[in-house]
């Protein structure tokens, strides 16, 4: 069971990446990435990151396509150009892949529910109970901010200014047409 919901989130997010960088509509392509976002949440629960899964919905499902979409409008880049949604095959796609979307969670939290996935075995790089064991002791929190604010430091902030630099630059285009 764990094998069809892993293969049908990873079909929807394949699917929804594809429909993003093949849109014409920037705020159809922002939508798709959102939709994918979401199906990547699926998949970290599914590996049994929760907390991965709860930032990914919040950070950059949330705050960061609230971003994106910001940026979109305030550059009117949505107004121009024909729409993607073309006659009932467009919103027949639309509209099978957000079934299959709401069937993959209705499944996942029946089966979380149930407790399937803690009978199961999964493939972590650390030995069996040494997952749990470290969780106990630093929290995944812990588990998580060490690194990051260790190791990967720069990275992260690099990614940071990066953000705040689009943002900047959206801004700037924004006024020389207002």
């Amino acid at each position: 069971m764990r094998e069809v919901v892993f293969w049908g989130f990873s079909g929807v997010a394949l699917a929804a990446a594809l429909l993003c960088v093949t849109r014409r509509s920037a705020v159809a392509s922002a939508l798709w990435l959102v939709l994918t976002l979401f199906s990547l949440a699926g998949l970290f629960v599914l590996l049994d990151a929760q907390f991965i899964a709860a930032i990914q919905v919040l950070v950059y499902a949330g705050a960061i396509m609230v971003l994106f979409l910001f940026v979109i409008m305030l550059l009117n880049l949505g107004r121009a150009g024909p729409s993607d949604m073309r006659g009932w095959l467009g919103r027949g796609v639309a509209a099978l892949l957000g079934v299959g979307l709401a069937v993959e969670l209705w499944v996942l939290v029946r089966i979380v529910r149930g407790g399937g996935f803690a009978a199961e075995t999964a493939a972590y790089p650390l030995p069996p109970g040494e997952l749990a064991r470290v969780q106990q002791a630093e929290g995944a929190v812990g588990m998580l901010a060490e690194p990051l604010f260790r190791q990967y430091l720069v990275p992260f902030e690099i990614t940071s200014v990066l953000l705040l630099a689009a943002i900047v630059g959206a801004v700037v285009l924004a006024k020389r047409k207002i």
